[in-house]
């Protein structure tokens, strides 16, 4: 069976474990190694990756090309012009073609639609490097890194303070997933995906919505928080209903004396969060991103049935 990784509350929480504790392996044979040399590992060696992007990337471009660099492999990135698809080719056909051509494809894309049409389609795996609705690859990294700090993340306190948008989505799904809570600090016209938030209640998830960043943040073991304006967005009125919600040096103050502080990046410092706060002792912000890299390894490898 093809195994897609699509959305985190479509798989099982035992295989997110798994993948969890493997980008945690991985990340620990590559240490103290210099720049430019290739894992013991090659179990990705033979595959190719078609990385597709429709959207701007740094993170995700780069760390899904160096995983499977890292890992034997090879990774072609395709930006939208460079495809049939941008000029009309449905996603169907698309999918069947590079189904025959490599061994997964990944794409970061604007609509959640055709990121599951593609899954549908194809009969290699797909992985979803982004959409409008979700960015489960993103909450890999930032669960790992949360692990590598704090330990366990399980019945540990998530608070989210911003903009209730596809990151919130992905950490709801990852608060069932791996047993911990979340709160979400947001304003009411900015709020999370209502159909995330009836998923989370029907499974039992220890989620909650609030509209103060103080009570959202009070005790909790990690701040997190996102660009006010992602890619596409209008900004309209975003800033004024957000900046009750910007995190800084009171907000964190508020959380856990070692709480630490999250973001997925690219930030607009002095906005969602202060310089203060990214640049300070407890933001783990680069660790995030450099887990971008440990975590996408693993879902590879657990895609491609490759994990040793």
């Amino acid at each position: 069976m093809v195994k897609h990784f699509l959305d985190l509350h479509e798989i099982d929480a035992a295989d997110l474990r798994k993948m969890i504790d493997d980008g945690i392996k991985v990340k620990k044979a590559r240490a103290g190694k210099p720049k430019g040399t290739k894992d013991d590992d090659k179990s990705l060696e033979g595959y190719t990756l078609a990385a597709i992007f429709e959207k701007p990337s740094t993170r995700t471009r780069v760390s899904f090309d160096m995983a499977m660099r890292q890992l034997g492999g090879d990774a072609m990135v395709l930006n939208s012009g460079d495809l049939q698809l941008g000029r009309g080719e449905t996603v169907e056909d698309t999918a069947k073609v590079l189904s025959r051509f490599v061994d997964a494809i990944m794409i970061r894309t604007d609509a959640h639609s055709k990121l599951t049409e593609l899954a549908k389609h194809a009969t290699i795996p797909v992985i979803n490097g982004l959409t409008n609705d979700s960015h489960p690859c993103q909450l890999m990294a930032d669960v790992m890194t949360f692990e590598e700090h704090k330990g366990s993340i399980k019945n540990k306190i998530i608070a989210w303070s911003g903009d209730g948008n596809n990151m919130v989505t992905s950490w709801i799904h990852a608060a069932a997933k791996f047993d911990f809570e979340f709160r979400i600090a947001c304003p009411e016209e900015l709020n999370p995906d209502q159909r995330a938030l009836d998923w989370a209640r029907e499974v039992g998830a220890n989620v909650h919505v609030t509209r103060s960043a103080e009570e959202a943040a009070v005790g909790a073991d990690c701040l997190v928080t996102d660009t006010w304006v992602s890619m596409g967005d209008d900004a309209g009125d975003r800033h004024n209903l957000l900046a009750p919600f910007q995190i800084d040096e009171k907000l964190m103050e508020k959380a856990a004396s070692d709480a630490i502080f999250m973001h997925c990046l690219p930030a607009h410092r002095e906005e969602e969060a202060t310089a203060a706060v990214m640049d300070g002792p407890q933001s783990v912000i680069f660790d995030e991103a450099e887990n971008r890299l440990h975590a996408q390894k693993a879902v590879l490898r657990w895609c491609l049935n490759a994990a040793s």
